[in-house]
């Protein structure tokens, strides 16, 4: 081994039903030295068999596709796949981001997003965190106290699994807060944090920190404003 070799390369199916659109996020990232567009998709179902078929890191995928939506698509590359969906839309209050996200996607950008971002985006979601556009967040919120979900008392009961400490840690995690100050406000280590973590998703039977989110308010550990 040299202190000069490359970073693993990822792998990004691009899915959009606009050519142009679809033919821009491809350059972009192809031109990045660590990621490969191995498939672009002009409809879910394409999105489906590329992912089937390429086996990649990342999936950047529209949420308004012909034959099959982007929502359904990302329900059935995330149940057989351990790769990443990153969700794209033309609206920040697109009725489908709260249904995305319980789908199982990890991350979610608007189509006009700069270059950088998005580039940084990819990386972020395969690196295994989650990432929303603040305004998201601000509507992922609302729609937690305004949907029908769960039963109170049922969601919170599933909780039950967690020890205290992973109960605080769902919680600083639902406020937003990194692993980095999550060990601050506790006390612990990072390292801790990250135990913690991967135990009550594992637990709980969620993908990532944003379906730990949703969890943390349908239960009502987390709440708006607290």
């Amino acid at each position: 081994m040299t202190g000069t070799e490359s970073a693993p390369v990822v792998r990004v199916v691009v899915a959009d039903d606009q050519e142009l659109v679809r033919g821009g996020f491809t350059m972009i990232l192809d031109a990045q030295p660590d990621m490969e567009v191995v498939a672009e998709a002009g409809d879910g179902l394409q999105a489906v068999a590329a992912v089937r078929e390429h086996a990649p890191d990342v999936l950047l995928l529209d949420i308004r596709m012909p034959r099959m939506d982007g929502i359904e698509a990302a329900r059935i590359v995330c149940a057989e796949s351990a790769c990443r969906v990153l969700m794209l839309t033309t609206f920040d209050l697109d009725d489908y981001v709260y249904d995305a996200l319980r789908a199982g996607a990890s991350g979610f950008l608007l189509k006009d997003v700069r270059r950088d971002d998005l580039v940084n985006a990819v990386r972020v979601v395969a690196g295994g965190e989650s990432l929303l556009a603040p305004t998201v967040t601000t509507r992922l919120i609302h729609e937690f106290t305004s949907r029908p979900g769960k039963p109170a008392a049922q969601a919170a009961g599933a909780l039950a699994v967690l020890t205290a400490r992973e109960r605080e840690t769902l919680q600083l995690i639902a406020r937003g807060l990194s692993n980095a100050e999550i060990a601050a406000t506790l006390v612990v280590s990072e390292h801790t944090v990250k135990t913690h973590v991967s135990n009550l998703l594992t637990k709980l039977g969620l993908r990532d920190r944003v379906q730990a989110v949703i969890a943390a308010y349908e239960s009502g550990l987390a709440v708006p404003g607290a």
